[in-house]
């Protein structure tokens, strides 16, 4: 049966069938074909053979269509490709107003990676009763002038739950982004059998308390359909093997200037004649953004 990965814990994976839900280990040979990245994640579409009644077996897995995944410490001083999700349409990425604080090199970090996978992002701006509208304007109005999609919402007082729910209906999408800024709480407003733990904030170091702790893939309810994945929060962010000089691709408002330089490998720190650079003086391209672009050049995460 072909089915697709909605959990994966431990070396078990729970896949949604025609006939239901199995649980299932991987074949021994599938483990040996398939090394240099993760085996099977979630959003995986795979073939199936049914064991039990309740259990199965992976005997293989489609080639992915798309990926998001991040840079993580691996063994011996090495990186490795840590996949969230396969086979994803969007990635919504959740930052909070306040509590914790909004961090716009963060929401960077995660733009690029959304860019670089090709992969459309959606920005919610959530706990917008914690600030006035004046300050949501400051801290998401720079994105939405570079053309990103970005949606006010409230878990805990339900606004904007509706216009999310239209963007999620028919498409698989994942919520990442820092742990405490209310995903689950999201995912709760939106379909509350879910009954998701929702977490807290520490008000010591200001940062969220992890409640997700294995991502999941949750069946929407809905005519349309679609499934929309709850992933562990994530403190930190680096992109996965980005090459220096397709970074400033991963730019939107630098994409017009590429090309520009007087240097073809301009990277766009320093060299002479840089078009990018030029937009900056200008103002079309905003300082903060190109520090931002700077310091990901760099492997600088702060």
């Amino acid at each position: 049966m072909q089915g697709k990965v909605l959990r994966a814990q431990s070396g078990f994976f729970w896949v949604q069938t025609d006939e239901g839900i199995l649980e299932c280990r991987l074949r021994g040979r599938l483990k040996k074909e398939r090394q240099q990245s993760d085996i099977v994640v979630i959003g995986d579409d795979v073939e199936v053979m049914r064991v039990s009644p309740e259990q199965g077996a992976i005997e293989s897995v489609y080639e992915r269509r798309s990926r998001f995944s991040r840079r993580q410490p691996g063994s011996r001083g090495q990186w490795k490709e840590d996949i969230l999700i396969a086979n994803v349409d969007q990635v919504v990425l959740v930052f909070a107003c306040a509590n914790p604080p909004m961090k716009p090199r963060l929401l960077d970090r995660f733009l690029v990676i959304a860019e670089y996978n090709e992969i459309a992002p959606v920005i919610v701006a959530n706990k917008v009763d914690l600030v006035g509208s004046d300050q949501v304007n400051v801290q998401f109005a720079p994105y939405q002038q570079i053309g990103y999609p970005v949606l006010s919402v409230s878990a805990r007082q339900g606004s904007g739950i509706e216009a999310l729910r239209d963007r999620l209906e028919g498409c698989i999408s994942v919520l990442t982004g820092p742990s405490g800024v209310g995903k689950s709480s999201l995912l709760n407003a939106l379909q509350p059998e879910l009954a998701l733990q929702e977490g807290s904030v520490s008000t010591a170091v200001n940062k969220g308390r992890h409640t997700t702790v294995v991502a999941e893939l949750h069946p929407l309810g809905g005519p349309a359909g679609g499934y929309v994945a709850d992933t562990p929060g994530l403190r930190e962010l680096a992109a996965w093997l980005v090459p220096q000089e397709e970074l400033a691709w991963c730019f939107p408002e630098m994409r017009p200037f590429l090309g520009a330089c007087d240097f073809h490998n301009c990277l766009h720190t320093h060299e002479p004649g840089c078009a990018v650079r030029q937009a900056v003086a200008e103002q079309t391209i905003t300082q903060e953004r190109y520090e931002s672009y700077v310091r990901q050049l760099r492997n600088d995460e702060r």
